[in-house]
């Protein structure tokens, strides 16, 4: 007997009354029909749908397929890409090839010569280079500097206060000193993004977390 095929991209995306909807569907059409969910978190599908279903988890792309993909691209768009921009694409889309493409897109739209600053001014993202200085400046007790990197990205980048908290996050990795010290840089961190998302001011937040860090470095 041959089955029909269901496909759903973004199933994590449906309510949860929609999957108990799609759930009792499933049961109905079990004999005739193969239903096939794509989602980015499974933990977002309710366990009824998860128990009738056989789960294929896909890793990231290896960084090496990622920038052929896109080299092939830019050659057959007649795109003029500078070197980073690769890196800096690959960093905003942590290994989705889709989301990768998406940005490559939009970069080539605004601007004639896509670079590196092109694509975080494209992507609105925070750039590593500068949170790093923002970072670096703010552990070692000079609030000033890190203050004026912060406006900088908040007022003329335009960027939320959500995306330089999580490029701070991954910044933190990136600092040359002791694990305790990022631990503690860490856990304040995960304070500060609470609180935004709780709805607190983000240049407040933002300034007194730089001021917090500084506290914790000098405490090292």
């Amino acid at each position: 007997n041959s089955f029909k095929i269901i496909y759903l991209d973004e199933a994590d995306a449906l309510t949860k009354d929609a999957q108990h909807a799609l759930r009792r569907t499933m049961e109905k059409y079990a004999k005739t029909t193969r239903f096939v969910l794509s989602c980015n978190y499974s933990s977002k599908l309710i366990s009824p749908i998860q128990s009738r279903c056989a789960i294929f988890r896909f890793p990231h792309l290896p960084v090496e397929d990622l920038t052929d993909f896109l080299k092939r691209i830019a050659k057959e768009e007649n795109l003029e890409i500078d070197g980073n921009a690769y890196g800096a694409i690959l960093h905003i889309s942590e290994g989705d090839m889709r989301k990768s493409i998406n940005i490559l897109q939009t970069a080539s739209v605004l601007n004639k010569t896509i670079t590196e600053e092109a694509v975080y001014e494209a992507t609105s993202k925070a750039d590593p280079k500068t949170v790093g200085r923002m970072l670096n400046s703010a552990v070692t007790g000079r609030f000033k500097e890190a203050r004026k990197e912060l406006l900088a990205l908040l007022i003329e980048r335009g960027l939320a206060g959500e995306d330089i908290i999580k490029e701070t996050h991954k910044q933190i990795f990136a600092l040359e000193t002791e694990d305790d010290l990022k631990l503690k840089l860490l856990e304040a961190i995960g304070d500060y993004d609470f609180r935004i998302t709780e709805g607190g001011n983000a240049r407040i937040q933002l300034e007194a977390m730089l001021a917090k860090f500084g506290v914790i470095g000098k405490g090292k």
